[in-house]
């Protein structure tokens, strides 16, 4: 199922946490590997507001990083107008807004405030024109009903290591959102994963790491790096029966196209 030789291949990694201190002064070397692995791009989001200037400087050092700033749902406490404003400042050049959303695990975080910070960066990315990265876990119902009520499909986004099923995938789809496969396929255990893979049609699929977290198999145990990205595309690719270098094609065709890199 892998690529001759002759093909190059050209993935992106739609989400890594490049900015994430586990990489530090490794980052060059890490990015040299995942060139040699054939990754091209990486979209680089957002978790709070103090790493939006890390990350937009990533983005300006590295050829082919690009920054999507966003209050992921973790940290809603910042949620509120002038962090909202920092986030519109900080959305020149950049192209998403992610990771933003909905988990209810964070049990810190009330979920009416997840729900606020979340529309209210949902209306700021349809003003700007840009695509977003929805973080969900448990909460699809209501993610989806947000979703449609904000409008997004007139900017459209991508489910960020999508973990619901393949009816929702499908719900994600109508709403003009891509479907993103992480390690978790990989794995010996995974089930839904594999059904989704199935089930979503190749022109909804992009592929991601969330390095340095959901490390792949055969490298589980070690900090995920984007070069890893290659077992996920190896594994969508035997789910799917095609190859890995025509994978990649379709993949990374989807990410450029929506994310316009």
């Amino acid at each position: 199922m892998d690529a001759s030789a002759s093909e190059t291949l050209e993935l992106v990694d739609t989400h890594c946490h490049l900015d994430d201190g586990r990489f530090g002064r490794s980052l060059e070397e890490v990015l040299g590997r995942a060139r040699a692995a054939g990754v091209t791009r990486f979209v680089v989001p957002g978790v709070v507001p103090e790493g939006w200037g890390e990350i937009a400087r990533i983005a300006r050092k590295h050829a082919g990083v690009f920054a999507a700033p966003g209050l992921h749902p973790m940290r809603a406490k910042l949620y509120g107008s002038e962090t909202l404003r920092e986030l519109e400042r900080s959305l020149d050049g950049a192209v998403a807004v992610g990771e933003i959303g909905i988990d209810p695990s964070y049990k810190d975080v009330p979920r009416e405030l997840q729900a606020e910070a979340f529309r209210g960066q949902l209306r700021l990315a349809v003003a700007a024109g840009l695509p977003v990265l929805i973080h969900c876990r448990r909460a699809f119902d209501e993610t989806l009903r947000i979703l449609r009520e904000e409008r997004v499909e007139r900017v459209g986004g991508i489910m960020h290591a999508f973990s619901g099923s393949a009816e929702t995938a499908r719900a994600c789809i109508d709403l003009g959102l891509l479907v993103s496969v992480a390690g978790t396929v990989t794995y010996g255990n995974a089930v839904r994963p594999l059904e989704v893979v199935r089930a979503v049609p190749p022109d909804a699929l992009v592929l991601e790491t969330d390095a340095p977290d959901m490390t792949p198999e055969p490298h589980r145990g070690l900090p995920n790096e984007p070069a890893f990205i290659i077992e996920t595309a190896r594994r969508v690719a035997e789910l799917k029966g095609v190859t890995v270098a025509e994978l990649a094609r379709v993949t990374s065709a989807n990410a450029r196209r929506l994310l316009r890199i």
